[in-house]
């Protein structure tokens, strides 16, 4: 997966002619290049995909989408560096509904087929 996550900017330095920065993830700390966001200032929220930051966003959205991140579990390992990230990525089960839904709509199916005497029919 590769999602763009809101972060708080910790820090604002120069490097190589580049804005860059320290964006707080929740608690993990990560460098991050803010030259595509030349307003964003420390205690400011952006959005951040692959490493830049490309949108200012206000706290509240950061904090919401952060906590849905984290419900969905993908928030540790879209954060993870290298190796660490490949390893939690295998140990992940496969789903093509990670909210949840693909396993409330089979349960729903088997429910209504033990209604029906354990034939399933689609609703």
């Amino acid at each position: 997966m590769c999602l763009a996550i809101p972060g708080r900017v910790d820090e604002v330095f120069e490097e190589n002619g580049l804005k860059m920065g320290k964006v707080n993830f929740g608690g993990i700390v990560k460098r991050v290049c803010l030259d595509f966001v030349p307003e964003i200032a420390v205690s400011d929220y952006a959005i951040v995909h692959v490493g830049f930051a490309i949108e200012r966003v206000d706290q509240e959205t950061a904090e919401k989408t952060l906590e849905v991140f984290r419900k969905m579990g993908v928030l540790e390992e879209e954060l993870a560096d290298g190796e660490e990230a490949v390893l939690m990525a295998a140990r992940r089960t496969p789903s093509n509904c990670p909210d949840g839904s693909c396993e409330a709509a089979s349960q729903q199916v088997g429910e209504s087929a033990s209604r029906r005497g354990g034939v399933a029919e689609r609703e």
